[in-house]
């Protein structure tokens, strides 16, 4: 793989984590049936509360990627590397539990809070594959801070696109300071006219 698209799949890499999670959100994670007859629904956001904020914090990552060097590549990549263990304990804790996770819906529905209580109310448990889609973002999450921290160094320079081409006419001295060109342009001299 070239420089160039290591680059590229480690800038996409957090927005698809920040994608999926957030989609799983959005979703039914847990379907639980009480004694009663009646079916609760817990979305990701009674399961897992913490997932927009830690896919939120992955788009500011990308964002924060494109625009620096390599030190601070390798310290994003940790912290994209940090941000996905947390969105695989978010997951993992709602499929280990999926009682627990549904809970708060089961309280709305019935009043009754305490999670013994509520656990002797539940009959059946569902769990849909939501919560497992935001595992599989955390996990290639993971896997994106670590491909960052690996790679860090190696990324090509960001395009100089709008940078000035500076010729120096013979005999001046071939690099211009940007911040005297800057001043002087405040002071209404042409820079370029030496």
């Amino acid at each position: 793989m070239t420089p160039a698209r290591v680059r590229a799949s480690a800038l996409l890499a957090p927005i698809a984590v920040a994608g999926l999670a957030l989609l799983a959100w959005t979703q039914t994670w847990v379907t639980l049936r009480i004694d009663d007859g009646r079916a609760v629904a817990a979305a990701g956001e009674v399961a897992a509360p913490a997932l927009p904020a830690l896919a939120l914090a992955a788009l500011a990552l990308a964002a924060a990627l494109a625009l620096a060097g390599p030190v601070f590549r390798a310290v994003l990549g940790v912290l994209q590397s940090l941000l996905s263990a947390a969105i695989i304990a978010s997951a993992a804790l709602a499929l280990g539990d999926p009682v627990a996770a549904a809970a708060p819906a089961v309280t709305a529905l019935s009043g009754i809070e305490g999670a013994e209580s509520v656990r002797s109310l539940v009959g059946e448990v569902a769990v849909s594959g939501w919560p497992y889609l935001a595992l599989a973002a955390g996990i290639l999450g993971l896997a994106a801070g670590v491909l960052i921290v690996a790679t860090a160094r190696r990324w090509p320079d960001r395009a100089r696109k709008y940078e000035a081409v500076r010729t120096a006419p013979a005999g001046a001295a071939a690099d211009v300071d940007r911040l005297d060109a800057w001043d002087a342009l405040s002071d209404g001299q042409d820079p370029t006219a030496r």
